[in-house]
């Protein structure tokens, strides 16, 4: 039998990866790979790493001359407000969410890096949040794979939303390919 659902049911930890599972049938979550950014008693909040929209910088109003990056709809809350993550620990009021990424902090000091030509940042609209258990009961009912990325995988723009998804999911391991590779719609198999 093939498995297509998670099997380890064990808690995330800030800076982990949710993966969704191959057959999620969601706009905001389906094939998408999220990272999680805080994850406490209250509840938990991430960024959708790979949930690509085409926006103008101008059209976001955020006055950076030298740049258009990609940007990402990091879920379905707030999705009026910009996130951000980035490489830059010297950024005044960022917290480290995995080895060499930070989010948020000064966003003037930022906007003068990318100025610059600083290149190692995201920026999202919107974010992904949980209440309190609902992430726990979401992985216990195997609708998400929780795995790690380095920071070059978290930062990176170069994959498209769903050849993103694969990519972790095969860095799972050789036992994953087969999920990787799973039609969206199983009856065309």
């Amino acid at each position: 039998m093939i498995r297509y659902s998670p099997t380890k049911t064990n808690l995330p930890k800030i800076g982990d990866i949710l993966l969704s599972e191959p057959l999620l049938n969601d706009p905001y979550f389906g094939r998408k790979a999220v990272l999680l950014c805080e994850y406490n008693e209250d509840g938990a909040f991430g960024l959708v790493l790979n949930n690509f929209v085409t926006v103008n910088i101008e059209d976001i109003q955020l006055d950076i001359k030298n740049t258009n990056p990609r940007f990402s709809v990091g879920g379905p809350v707030n999705s009026s407000n910009l996130y951000f993550i980035h490489g830059c620990g010297e950024i005044e009021n960022s917290h480290e969410i995995v080895d060499g990424v930070f989010l948020g902090g000064e966003f003037s000091k930022l906007k003068s890096m990318i100025e610059e030509g600083y290149t190692s940042f995201r920026f999202f609209l919107g974010y992904s949040g949980w209440s309190e258990d609902q992430l726990a009961d979401e992985i216990k009912s195997r609708s998400w794979f929780v795995t790690r990325a380095g920071a070059d995988d978290i930062m990176s723009t170069d994959f498209e939303n769903d050849a993103f998804w694969k990519k972790l999911i095969n860095g799972m391991g050789p036992g994953f390919t087969h999920i990787a590779e799973a039609p969206l719609d199983p009856s065309l198999n």
